[in-house]
């Protein structure tokens, strides 16, 4: 979190240090030459919520103490019921890794200070040191309970100084302006604000191209604008094979002894472990900087906890009129549900973005390209926003472009744009929310209109500026009715071919939802496994051909005037799907 020049004392229950082991890889994160000062502080108190820790169980300070120094940390350990042994302790601590910085021949890891505070839980309270520590102490009502007033008074006695003694303290404590250091409350990581950075025109493509490969060129392009910006690019898995094999030569993998011939340096900027947690915490911590998290879509849901708290955080302090000012966070879920078919259905989880969707849109934004250009589009205009977290679900494979840059641009600005045929003259609309949905509502378009129906494609690229909104702010995010009809004419049946289960999105679209007779929904109904794209589509009945299925279904016509008896056969399950790649439809994706 601190960036060169700043201090962080951060302080760590012991209970969090078992649930969150992301803080063990520090040391090999940290260096002097782009990070401050930091002064970890763990309240050992030895209990969780109804039981000891397993660092109590295990051998206490003693044990932690082997622990830390065989992760990279240099404990030092302090009575944690005294105020000057704890000040001391952060001074100590700052002053060893000053010397370390000082050092021109320092070698990494540097073996960061790590203070080790023993308590017990709840000192200072009635019941300190055993369950009822947790939650509440007292055992009575003191205001009415002479006995629970008496406990707890003779608890706190442990706590109190008399005012005479607090006061003359404090006057001694409060040099902020002499020693130039802000109160807490003015602390840098509290109050980010990063100048806007600069953000290049998108390379507009025409030909076919892999949305990740757009996404990898225009993200090297951006860090190469904004020099004065720390980037962090979070990565629990392989950059390369989800297509940022440049990004990953430009940037470097952050290690302590950089192997020859591959990319990594000491001051590599890709912060990369199998702790999906861990890594977004690296980016998310990098609020004075420039962030991107990269992941697998089925493992990126490992880090919903972590983002959901940051998405709280920050839509609070909207909530109360101080926005958070830190560049918006985009994480990029690619190798995803309906490409993924190599590790079985383990790698096929749209969870992430249907979890996200939940949250306050206005804060949390999830995000379906339909292709190269409304990728570069949608992570650009990311970057443009501030206190946002943002999802983009974004395939790694070769696909068509469907949109050029100018519509891409006006895709991003709106929400939602048409990608075939006129919403005026149709009678019947496709909803596309993914890339290969976007292909196959086309494909199923074109077999409709061969039978002469007139039909319309449109790419809702952020399904959450379409909700009904659930307070003020969102509803400033969300799109009004008069853009709501534009898009989505309540005239029309409508078919919703979506990445996310049907279900979830059925929901949030409620606004363009007309009834079970006016609206449909096909999506990922958890079938899956070593299937391809088209394996993934066809088990989950989302193929172009059971889109115009169900699109005849909804205008009251029969499927045979659309499909071949052949193609009808296979959409029921009685012949076998190749069928409907062997002479695909102009435009799909099979």
């Amino acid at each position: 979190m601190p960036l060169r020049g700043e201090s962080l004392v951060a302080f760590l229950s012991d209970g969090a240090f078992e649930e969150q082991r992301g803080s063990d890889w520090s040391p090999r994160w940290w260096r002097a030459e782009d990070c401050g000062l930091v002064t970890p502080v763990m309240i050992l108190n030895g209990r969780r919520i109804e039981e000891r820790t397993e660092i109590a169980q295990d051998g206490g300070a003693d044990w932690l103490d082997r622990h830390l120094r065989l992760n990279g940390f240099d404990p030092i350990e302090i009575d944690g019921r005294d105020p000057a042994a704890v000040a001391w302790a952060i001074l100590e601590s700052e002053e060893r890794l000053k010397r370390f910085t000082a050092d021109p021949n320092r070698l990494y890891p540097a073996r960061l200070p790590y203070v080790v505070a023993r308590t017990v839980k709840g000192f200072g309270f009635p019941g300190a040191g055993t369950n009822r520590a947790h939650n509440l102490p007292l055992e009575g009502n003191p205001h009415t309970d002479s006995a629970a007033r008496a406990a707890f008074n003779a608890a706190a006695a442990a706590l109190f100084v008399p005012p005479r003694e607090l006061e003359p303290a404090l006057g001694a404590l409060a040099t902020h302006e002499l020693q130039r250091r802000p109160l807490e409350s003015g602390h840098p990581a509290a109050r980010r604000a990063p100048p806007a950075p600069v953000r290049p025109a998108p390379s507009p493509e025409a030909g076919p191209r892999s949305p990740m490969a757009a996404i990898d060129d225009w993200f090297v392009s951006f860090v190469d604008a904004n020099p004065g910006l720390r980037v962090r690019l979070g990565n629990p898995d392989e950059l390369r094979s989800n297509g940022m094999g440049r990004t990953l030569e430009r940037l470097r993998h952050r290690v302590n002894r950089p192997e020859p011939g591959l990319p990594e340096a000491v001051d590599g900027a890709v912060v990369t472990a199998l702790n999906e947690e861990a890594v977004a915490g690296a980016a998310l911590g990098n609020k004075g900087g420039l962030n991107l998290i990269v992941s697998y879509e089925a493992f990126a849901v490992k880090m919903l906890g972590l983002l959901r708290q940051e998405i709280l955080f920050a839509r609070r302090q909207r909530e109360i009129g101080v926005p958070p000012q830190w560049l918006s966070v985009p994480l990029v879920a690619t190798s995803h549900t309906w490409e993924n078919g190599k590790n079985e259905q383990s790698h096929q989880d749209p969870t992430l973005a249907e979890a996200l969707l939940g949250e306050m849109s206005d804060t949390a934004r999830v995000l379906f390209p339909v292709d190269a250009n409304s990728a570069v589009a949608a992570l650009r205009g990311v970057y443009g926003g501030r206190g946002e977290v943002a999802c983009l679900v974004v395939p790694k494979r070769i696909g068509p472009c469907l949109v050029d840059a100018a519509a891409a641009e006006a895709l991003w600005a709106r929400g939602a744009g048409v990608i075939h045929g006129d919403p005026a003259a149709a009678e019947m609309q496709i909803v596309a929310v993914g890339a290969y949905q976007a292909r196959e509502a086309i494909a199923a378009a074109v077999r409709l209109e061969r039978s002469g129906r007139r039909v319309c494609v449109v790419a809702l690229l952020e399904p959450g500026r379409f909700r009904a909104p659930r307070d003020e702010i969102e509803a400033r995010h969300t799109a009004s009715p008069e853009d709501l009809e534009a898009c989505f004419p309540e005239r029309l049946p409508r078919l919703i071919l979506t990445h996310t289960r049907p279900e979830p999105m059925l929901g949030l679209l409620r606004r363009l939802d007309g009834g079970p007779r006016r609206t449909r929904a096909l999506g990922y109904i958890s079938r899956g496994g070593t299937l391809d794209t088209p394996g993934m589509l066809f088990a989950n009945r989302c193929t172009w051909a059971h889109a115009a299925v169900a699109c005849a279904d909804l205008l009251g016509a029969d499927a045979s005037g659309v499909l071949t008896p052949a193609e009808l056969a296979a959409v029921r399950g009685d012949a076998h799907p190749r069928i409907l790649q062997v002479s695909p439809p102009e435009g799909s994706s099979s």
